[in-house]
């Protein structure tokens, strides 16, 4: 899949792509069948597989300085949409500039005199241009005006007839259910990122943990969680392990920022720089203040035991 920054650097070969447009934050079930229409539609017309997203995504850009809440920072969600089979992605650039075009300006500036599209594929839900004032609707008649084909996907409902979203996605990491998000995604929350050095205490207590930060990251609910950790090298999963990871503060020992401090069964070695992917798949309890670190580590074993019983019945 190629990555293009600026509609000025898409070549001609990926002119008049179908693309599906949107957020995509988390690629979820619902993301999904809207990239899956893209495709049938891209093999119809016998045009490139596109999808096109802002980075930053407009949210940030409006409320900068406000609480994390995305599900996949770019580069996993790049990743995500790599692995649906899709030719291009088009993050365009979301500042001052973009946000100030009307909804005419972007169809005519971007969509038509930028990337030429053949065809655009949007949820029924879908808001663009200045003030959100373009809807579905208008973007139908300017395709019709245009040239341009459009298919505006109606809501994907789960299995018990929610709708799929990424706010309700949220909420359940918030509250505690990993299932539920896991559910609505179509596969495991997943925090990326780089191994750091920490203050070694999981060595002294017999638990050494692989740390890394949650900067990007919406928070979920800060705990102790069963999870599935893969190591990655050039964007390549090169081997996993179970386990069990502290997401928050370490109350006994007050860390300043929340961290994710997983410790792998059955793993021996230096995983220092390394880039790994933890999946949160169970919440096993709250973090806890002991009274002694002898009752920190035998907790530490309840939980860890824990955690083997609830993965074992998810290979």
């Amino acid at each position: 899949m190629k990555i293009f920054r600026h509609i000025a650097d898409v070549p001609e070969s990926f002119k008049g792509a179908v693309v599906a447009i949107g957020n995509f934050d988390g690629v979820h079930r619902g993301h999904r069948a809207l990239i899956e229409e893209a495709r049938r539609n891209a093999v119809e017309r016998g045009a490139p597989l596109a999808v096109l997203v802002f980075e930053p995504c407009p949210k940030e850009f409006f409320r900068p300085g406000a609480e994390p809440f995305r599900l996949t920072p770019f580069r996993a969600k790049a990743r995500l949409i790599a692995s649906l089979d899709a030719d291009a992605l088009f993050a365009l650039p979301f500042d001052d500039a973009m946000a100030h075009r009307s909804a005419q300006e972007f169809v005519l500036e971007v969509l038509v005199g930028g990337l030429d599209v053949g065809c655009v594929v949007v949820g029924s839900d879908f808001r663009f241009g200045h003030g959100r004032a373009g809807n579905a609707s208008v973007l139908s008649y300017m395709g019709e005006m245009e040239g341009f084909g459009v298919v505006i996907l109606p809501t994907v409902p789960g299995t018990s007839g929610d709708k799929i979203s990424s706010t309700a996605i949220r909420t359940a990491l918030k509250e505690g259910r990993p299932e539920e998000a896991a559910r609505q995604l179509g596969h495991p929350f997943t925090i990326e990122g780089h191994v750091e050095h920490g203050d070694r205490r999981g060595h002294t207590l017999g638990f050494p943990t692989a740390n890394m930060q949650i900067d990007g990251y919406i928070r979920p609910a800060l705990g102790i969680y069963a999870v599935r950790a893969s190591i990655l090298e050039n964007e390549k999963v090169v081997s996993t392990y179970d386990g069990v990871a502290n997401l928050g503060i370490r109350p006994m020992f007050e860390s300043p920022v929340p961290l994710i401090e997983a410790h792998l069964f059955d793993f021996s070695g230096d995983l220092y720089g390394k880039h790994m992917a933890v999946e949160l798949h169970a919440y096993i309890r709250p973090e806890a203040k002991f009274a002694s670190i002898d009752e920190l580590k035998a907790q530490m074993s309840k939980d860890a035991a824990t955690a083997r019983e609830i993965l074992a019945r998810h290979p």
